[in-house]
């Protein structure tokens, strides 16, 4: 299978490096990836300035690797429609240092870069690791690994991504589930520049409440992978009806 592979944390990254190392092993991946960490960026795509390609080696890498200086959106974009020689047969974003649970999705580089892949109708798939501290990848690469056979095997809906995340202690059980409830409580830091100027730092909090057990937080809590379906639709077809009925 062509593997193109991406994420938001940038080519340097442990977990895109160690997720390629087990992917070459049995399919050919090239790795196309942020010059540099570009994490929350959402779906941004750039404009104003032109993105530079910048081919790369690693000494524990075999699989061609190229950085961009642009987004992971940028990444699947420019690699899908100008430098590779044909469409790769699936996008696998990661591996995240980090969940991407609940609203995560929406800021998250990492699943919108997966969303870029189907976008361009290509399946994808996107991969996150859940811990604070043990950032040993070992087990979520080798998991994928698994994964990707069974999805080539499987009819999966040509709209649907997969979002996956990995507890670092994952028992080596999964669960299909929804996105559950996980937001932020921003708080932003007021400092003061050398020069006297102020400027604010953001910070948040992740806040998990009212979750049940078919979400993608209770499941990683629980110690299984987390595998959720997302759509690109975004409409409320449930609400279309009542607004047809609005006296505009």
């Amino acid at each position: 299978m062509k593997i193109l592979l991406t994420n938001d944390d940038g080519i340097f990254a442990p977990g895109i490096q160690r997720l390629c190392q087990e992917l070459e092993k049995e399919h050919e991946v090239t790795m196309v990836a942020p010059d540099r960490e570009r994490s929350a960026t959402g779906h941004a795509i750039t404009l104003h300035h032109p993105l530079r390609a910048k081919e790369m080696t690693f000494a524990n890498i075999k699989s061609k690797a190229i950085a961009i200086d642009g987004t992971p959106a940028d990444c699947v974009k420019i690699a899908i429609e100008s430098l590779l020689d044909e469409k790769p047969d699936l996008v696998v974003s990661g591996i995240n240092a980090g969940p991407n649970m609940g609203y995560d999705v929406l800021y998250s580089g990492t699943v919108s870069a997966a969303v870029e892949g189907l976008l361009l109708g290509i399946p994808s798939i996107a991969v996150s690791l859940v811990t604070d501290n043990n950032w040993d990848f070992d087990y979520a690469a080798e998991f994928i690994n698994r994964l990707l056979v069974e999805h080539k095997n499987q009819n999966l809906d040509a709209e649907i991504l997969l979002n996956v995340n990995i507890p670092v202690k994952a028992q080596g059980e999964s669960r299909v589930t929804k996105l559950g409830n996980r937001s932020y409580r921003n708080t932003f830091e007021q400092r003061v520049d050398p020069r006297g100027e102020r400027y604010y730092w953001l910070a948040g909090k992740a806040v998990e409440e009212g979750n049940d057990k078919d979400t993608d937080v209770m499941a990683v809590k629980e110690g299984l992978v987390s595998i959720t379906p997302l759509k690109l639709s975004l409409t409320a077809f449930s609400e279309m009806e009542k607004l047809k009925k609005w006296d505009l």
